[in-house]
């Protein structure tokens, strides 16, 4: 059974930088592409961005293309998304996801992200926080 684990979640003023972590255990890393979805209090989940199970390919919600950078190792297992020029709005708690290109595309061009079944996997969220 795939296991996500997120660290690197916080508190950080309005212009400041943070970056997540996620670590895959229990399946092969490169069997999945991977990506980030947010929710803010009383919102719908939000795609955020996602990447090929190679990095070759990386896609962005147009509200953090240009400050956001998904990235992955596939040596250490671990996805990042580094955030930069942060602002209050981006507060929310964000998911790590594991799977398939096109359910993470879907969700991308779509809007929606749809229910937890068309992913593999779910981290359970790392909580980030801006403040103005």
């Amino acid at each position: 059974q795939v296991q996500l684990a997120e660290s690197g979640g916080g508190l950080v003023q309005a212009g400041g930088s943070l970056r997540l972590s996620c670590g895959l255990s229990g399946g092969t890393f490169t069997d999945y592409a991977m990506g980030w979805f947010r929710q803010a209090p009383g919102k719908e989940y939000e795609f955020v961005a996602a990447l090929s199970w190679s990095g070759g390919s990386t896609y962005y919600a147009d509200s953090v293309k240009g400050r956001f950078t998904i990235s992955r190792d596939n040596a250490k297992n671990t996805a990042y998304l580094q955030m930069s020029s942060l602002k209050p709005e981006d507060t929310a708690v964000f998911y790590c996801i594991a799977g398939s290109m096109t359910s993470l595309l879907r969700a991308h061009v779509s809007g929606r992200v749809g229910p937890k079944d068309e992913y593999d996997s779910w981290g359970q969220g790392t909580q980030v926080t801006v403040s103005s």
